[in-house]
């Protein structure tokens, strides 16, 4: 069947790929998204978050520094400076990636996230009551949207080991989106009910 992305063929048979849901961890906090969008972790982040970032990337060129003072290496600006220069580079992306776990952590329900599940609540009601997609638009297929999120699915807990983010709108990010539905049904409602 032409643009049915979810069939193939094998031999004379005509097969569906199969639906592999997102596997929900026991966490202490609820889950809010196994696969967020990148800029979404970044939108969701807390000033703490950019604090600890800064931070972390700003110790390693401070620790190249006091090193320097407390045992000279004696190869002058023209040796120093590219060392300076590296480990500014790697302070940046540890801080960085440290940053970015912090956040999307919570997103996952590793950490205390209150705040991030009422910015999600509101951030999904509004557009539904908007009428657009929860999770925006993709120009991929269904089938490849389920790749990218297979893919990515909770790769920030290994972020350390491989940085890989989600830079792809799907629907599938493990959680029950009829919740949103039913709190903009609540508050169409109670705006109704306002107004009459």
């Amino acid at each position: 069947m032409p643009g049915a992305s979810n069939l193939y063929t094998m031999g004379d048979v005509q097969r569906q790929r199969p639906y592999v849901p997102a596997r929900t961890l026991d966490t202490e906090f609820p889950l809010i998204d196994s696969d967020p969008h990148f800029r979404r972790v970044l939108r969701y982040a807390r000033r703490e978050d950019y604090a600890v970032g800064a931070a972390t990337a700003a110790a390693g060129p401070s620790l190249m520094l006091l090193w320097e003072r407390i045992a000279p290496s004696y190869v002058g600006k023209g040796g120093f400076a590219p060392i300076m220069r590296l480990a500014g580079v790697i302070g940046i992306t540890a801080g960085f990636l440290q940053f970015y776990s912090r956040s999307i952590f919570r997103f996952y329900g590793f950490s205390e996230n209150q705040r991030e599940r009422e910015m999600d609540m509101r951030e999904m009601v509004d557009k539904v009551k908007r009428n657009e997609p929860l999770y925006g638009k993709s120009t991929l297929s269904p089938y490849m949207q389920g790749v990218a999120s297979r893919n990515s699915r909770y790769a920030g807990v290994w972020l350390h080991i491989i940085p890989w983010f989600n830079f792809v709108n799907h629907e599938q990010h493990g959680v029950d989106t009829a919740k949103y539905y039913q709190q903009a049904e609540r508050e169409l409602e109670a705006e109704r009910t306002k107004t009459l």
